[in-house]
């Protein structure tokens, strides 16, 4: 039986003997980051730096959220817009392992930077067990590798301290709830971003769709959820695929992109079921797709995989 609330104790008491100087949190603002964060504060408390790095592939207005979380959190922060650097690193790459790994390394490089600027040689990461278990390893065949896992350099400045390290993802939000943290049931948001969530090339044109996309997935979802036609999923987002198909706008003939909707139920992020979403609220979220991005966009599909044999992200 997992006991947050002894986690926490232990945790922190073993933080403070550990980071004996300042130490920098990568913070992406999601469950695991700010639970990091808060254990972290705990233990060594205006010690800690939190560095926040918008890579041009995060949600919707997410990285001023994540600011003003940060800033709720009495962090104290830093906020690097390095967005352009990874349009540029990512251009003409398709493979999602390069991907990952090329989004790992970048994370690294601008942490060991600010951790230049700050005199601190400590990175804490909100690293899981599924991240490492999937990154593969020993006997463990590779899923995907993790941009925090696999996706690390080899030659890190960096000392990296992963205090969730042997935590599932339900593990971390019960921590999260004894923290009295609002993020606690927030959905999961992979580290590499929407640009895994784009299938090919994630150039700042496709992204800027899939964007907008994923917004009116967790728009439309949510509404129906708190309306109560529909039980939350556990995740819900909207992915690119490198398919265009003839539609018609009006009396013309268009030839746009395809939207996927996943939405998946799960408890650990090791398996999980395709959540049944009501006929009305998959209608609401495909005309809304099409309509806002109707020069672009011209089909929607929704994907019933389970993991396994899929796996949450198509990523």
């Amino acid at each position: 039986m997992f006991h947050a609330e002894k986690f926490i104790e232990k945790t922190a008491s073993s933080l403070s003997e550990d980071i004996t100087r300042k130490a920098l949190i990568a913070f992406s603002g999601g469950v695991d980051s700010t639970v990091c964060a808060a254990l972290v504060n705990k233990a060594i408390g205006d010690r800690l730096i939190a560095v926040h790095v918008n890579t041009g592939y995060m949600r919707k207005n997410e990285s001023e959220l994540v600011v003003q979380m940060m800033k709720e959190l009495s962090l104290n922060y830093r906020y690097v817009d390095a967005s352009q650097e990874y349009y540029a690193a990512l251009k003409g790459v398709e493979d999602p392992e390069r991907k990952r790994k090329i989004i790992g390394e970048k994370f690294i490089r601008i942490f060991e930077q600010v951790a230049r600027e700050e005199h601190i040689d400590c990175l804490v990461q909100g690293t899981i067990a599924p991240d490492w278990i999937e990154s593969g390893g020993g006997l463990r065949d590779t899923i995907k590798s993790h941009h925090n896992v696999g996706g690390l350099p080899q030659e890190m400045e960096l000392r990296l301290v992963e205090p969730l390290r042997d935590l599932y993802k339900d593990e971390v939000r019960k921590v999260a709830r004894a923290l009295q943290l609002t993020v606690a049931e927030r959905q999961p948001f992979p580290g590499p971003g929407l640009a895994i969530r784009i299938i090919g090339e994630a150039t700042e044109e496709r992204t800027r769709l899939v964007r907008e996309a994923c917004a009116i997935v967790e728009q439309e979802i949510e509404r129906a959820s708190q309306k109560g036609v529909m039980q939350l999923p556990w995740q819900y987002f909207a992915v690119l695929i490198p398919i265009k198909t003839v539609g018609v706008h009006g009396d013309k003939r268009a030839y746009g992109n395809t939207i996927a909707i996943r939405a998946v139920q799960s408890v650990d992020a090791m398996t999980c079921h395709y959540s049944t979403i009501p006929h009305e609220v998959l209608d609401a979220i495909s005309t809304k797709i099409t309509n806002t991005l109707k020069e672009k966009v011209n089909r929607i599909v929704y994907d019933v995989t389970n993991k396994p044999p899929g796996t949450v992200e198509w990523e």
